[in-house]
């Protein structure tokens, strides 16, 4: 059986990320292709894998993983064209000249 393992969190923008899947080997691989289905961003991270797999199921992403999992939801609105609203013409604000 493979050691390949997966993580789902979701994350609702008023807590910090939490799992709601976890699994190794077939549930792992179950996991990953109902995200594709739903269209859900996947992304492959053995090592971060690892660390979110010692979390329970409605735990919450600890606060030493806050930067990367931010990160990559921030990657993941922004391939989905969400920008915050303090982003918005953001290229008008800079001055070039100085």
């Amino acid at each position: 059986m493979s050691d390949k393992k997966a993580v789902a969190l979701q994350y609702d923008q008023q807590s910090a990320p939490k799992v709601v899947a976890s699994g190794e080997g077939g549930l792992a691989y179950d996991i990953e292709q109902a995200a594709i289905e739903a269209g859900i961003l996947v992304h492959e991270d053995r090592q971060l894998a690892e660390v979110l797999s010692k979390l329970e199921v409605g735990q919450e992403v600890p606060p030493a993983l806050y930067v990367v999992v931010a990160e990559l939801i921030a990657y993941a609105y922004m391939l989905e064209g969400k920008f915050p609203e303090q982003w918005a013409n953001i290229h008008n604000k800079i001055d070039f000249k100085a």
